[in-house]
This record gives structure tokens, C-alpha cells and sequence, in this order.
């Protein structure tokens, strides 16, 4: 069973573009939409007049005054005049409900091409802006003031993992150290530089404490940037082969801290399932995963939620080598969200063009030996939004 077996239908990642994350002090979210857009329609070997409808994943909540970014895409050309254009938000896992709201246009058949676009502009907002914004999607913290902002949120997580499983800290860093390490071959990433483990394990003067136990490297940088993607019925005959979406779930929790447990992220654990079922799937025939480690107690919950280990035994898929390059299931090629940066908007989409140039070998030095199957995993809050899609090779 398949998607395509379900629903009779294809789905293909047609065409793509990415832009460079960071701080893009020249670059406005007109500019980056606009580019990634033009980017992702030539790639696919379309005109913008076959679009049938277009979806931006955005957060924003605050962080720039243009709150009604929908038909920026239109800039790209005169063809996409009168476009259906919709702006979609899940805080973090933005991206990716824009992804699968595309998806769901082409399974209703009212689209056979749609373009999703995932962009956010963070950099040019203070900090304490920025803070409040993404406290905006939590439940408890919402609206008030707090001096750790979501680091606060996952050192919490990361408490009560510590106290149910025990010492976390060193193998956080390990994390850090392979995303770091991995984001040095991808030139997209805002961070590139392979920081060590000794480094990321220690506090120090350029690596200090954030929110115990959460240090700096723990943590992803705020960012600017943009991601597209072309979705289809069919061939497009575009620049690559098309990559199939086999398969996607979702799941949100419960909002209130108090009814979820901290570190079950029961949640991302039912989305997961539900991809890999209508993919008619299991853990052992992927390839590689994206996964969301906004800060790296995340990544550590993803290996147990997703079932790569039991609960508590996370550390096991780093000391055994499983999740590096070379490993079993190699998560975060790109270098993740720690390395990558999360320009929170963008990344959905971003986890899913990546996947899509691992699948058609055109990763460049990200580039794993031949892969046919990737799984992506986007987040918004604390486990609340969760989406999974899982991507094969034709």
C-alpha cells in the first residue's frame, strides 16, 4: 500500500530551489520568495502559467510588519495572475503544512500543479522580538516575558529527561558536533564549521550555558531564508527525475503542558506512523531522514520517537554510529536546523527539496551513495504540530 495505491493518484516533487539561510541583510522575503519560486518553476521545466494554485508556508507572528505575504509569488511572473494563493502557519512546522495542503489540493483534483513556497525573514527583528514571537506558540508562555525564551522551553524537556533516564549533556553535544560537522558540505547552511565534540560538550566563553543543560551549539540559529517545490500529477520534464511522496502523516498534541508528557512526544510518534503506514513501510527501508532538531534534546526524542530506539535509549543510535553518514539511518545530512539555521517558515519545505536532491543525486557534497527512500520530520512548538512525509526515488 502507497499513496498512489490509496488515493490512485501521484504525487511528485516536480521542480525545486533553495536559497542560501543566514542573515541576508540584502535580501527581503519579496526577493527570497521570488527567487526560490523562479528557481523551482525552471527546474521543474514548466511555465508559471501551468501553476494551478500556490501555498506559503510563513510564521512570522510579529517578527516583520508584512503579515499578508500570499501573493509575493506572484511577482515572479504576469502568468501567475489571479493564482489561488493561500499563506498557511503551524509555527515551526509551517513549511510543511503548506507542503501537505499543496499535497491534499492535487489529491482532491481541483490542482494538478501547485507551487509550495516556505520563506521567513528573522534576522532584521530584535531578539526580544524574535523571543516573543516564537513564545507565541506556547501554550503557557505565550505573551509573557521570560529571559531564556523556547531554549527555556527544551532545557525543560531536557530536565525531565535527565531526571527520568539520566545524564544528557555529552551526547547533546556529540549531536551538535555531527550537524556541525555535516553542514560543512552544505552550501545553503548558515553555519559551516566543523566545531568538534569537545567543543560542543564544554561551556566556555564562545559556547556558553543558554538554559541548563542547553549550550549555545545546543541550540539553532535564527535565520533568513526560502525553499520551493513544484508538486505534480505527472512528469514534468524537468531538470531531474522527479522524486514520488509515498506517503505522509500528521498529528498535533494536546496544547497545555500539563497533558502531555515531556518526553514522550506521543504526537510526532503517531504522525511518523502514519506516514510509514500509507507508504506501507518500515524504519529499515530508509535511507536517510530530516528531522527537526531546533535544539538538539529535539533530535535526541526523534531517534526514540520515530522508534530507531526505545524510549531512554537514544544516546545508543549516536554511540553506535547510526544516525552519522555512515551509519544505518543517517539523520540530518544537511547539518539540520542546528547547523542549516531555521528560518522557521522555510523549513518544512527546505527539509523536503533536501531530501529530494539526495534521492536524485544531485546533493553535491551532501551527496549519500545512492539512496532510494528519505524520510522528513517538521515540528511546530514543543511536539504540538507534527508532520512527516516520506519521499521515494522513481
Amino acid at each position: 500500500m502507497s499513496l498512489k495505491d490509496q488515493f490512485g493518484k501521484d504525487v511528485l516533487l516536480t521542480g525545486w530551489g533553495h536559497s542560501r539561510f543566514g542573515k541576508l541583510t540584502d535580501e527581503t522575503l519579496e526577493s527570497l520568495i521570488v527567487q526560490v519560486a523562479t528557481e523551482a518553476i525552471g527546474n521543474a521545466g514548466i511555465e508559471p502559467g501551468q501553476i494551478d494554485e500556490i501555498y506559503v508556508g510563513q510564521f512570522n507572528s510579529g517578527m516583520m510588519p508584512l503579515a499578508f505575504p500570499s501573493s509575493l509569488a506572484l511577482q515572479v511572473s504576469e502568468q501567475l495572475a489571479n493564482v489561488p494563493s493561500t499563506r498557511v502557519e503551524n509555527a515551526c512546522a509551517s513549511g510543511s503544512a503548506a507542503f501537505q495542503q499543496g499535497t491534499k489540493s492535487l489529491l482532491a483534483g481541483t490542482a494538478k500543479t501547485v507551487l509550495v513556497i516556505g520563506a521567513e525573514k528573522m534576522t532584521q527583528a530584535g531578539a526580544d522580538v524574535v523571543g516573543a514571537a516564537l513564545l507565541g506558540a506556547d501554550y503557557d508562555m505565550a505573551g509573557k516575558p521570560s529571559s531564556t525564551g523556547f531554549t527555556g522551553l527544551f532545557a525543560e524537556v531536557a530536565k525531565h529527561y535527565e531526571k527520568r533516564y539520566g545524564p544528557v549533556s555529552d551526547v547533546l553535544g556529540t549531536i551538535a558536533a555531527k550537524n556541525h560537522r555535516n553542514g560543512v558540505d552544505n552550501h545553503y547552511a548558515q553555519l559551516r564549521k566543523d566545531l568538534g565534540e569537545e567543543f560542543c560538550q564544554t561551556v566556555s566563553d564562545k559556547n556558553p550555558m543558554v538554559a541548563d543543560p542547553l549550550r549555545r551549539t545546543d541550540c539553532s540559529p535564527v535565520s533568513d531564508g526560502a525553499a520551493a517545490v513544484v508538486l505534480s500529477v505527472a512528469p514534468t520534464g524537468g531538470a531531474t527525475a522527479p522524486v514520488r511522496l509515498a506517503g505522509f502523516g500528521q498529528a498535533n498534541d494536546f496544547f497545555p503542558t500539563d497533558r502531555r508528557d515531556p518526553t514522550a512526544f506521543a504526537a510526532t510518534r503517531a504522525s511518523w506512523q502514519r506516514a510509514l503506514g500509507m507508504a506501507g513501510v518500515g524504519l529499515e527501508d530508509l535511507d536517510l531522514a530530516e528531522v527537526h532538531d531546533c535544539f538538539t534534546i529535539a533530535e535526541l526524542l526523534m531517534y526514540e520517537a520515530i522508534g530507531l530506539t526505545e524510549p531512554g535509549q537514544g544516546a545508543l543510535a549516536v554511540k553506535e554510529g547510526w544516525v552519522f553518514k555512515d551509519g544505518k539511518l543517517p539523520i540530518n545530512v544537511s547539518g539540520g536546523l542546528k547547523a542549516k539555521g531555521h528560518p522557521v517558515g522555510a523549513t518544512g519545505v527546505s527539509q523536503h527539496v533536501l531530501a529530494a536532491m539526495q534521492l536524485t543525486g544531485t546533493a553535491g557534497d551532501m551527496q549519500l551513495a545512492a539512496p532510494r527512500r528519505a524520510a522528513v520530520q517538521n515540528m511546530g512548538g514543543v511536539g504540538i504540530a507534527n508532520y512527516v512525509s516520506v519521499l521515494e526515488a522513481l
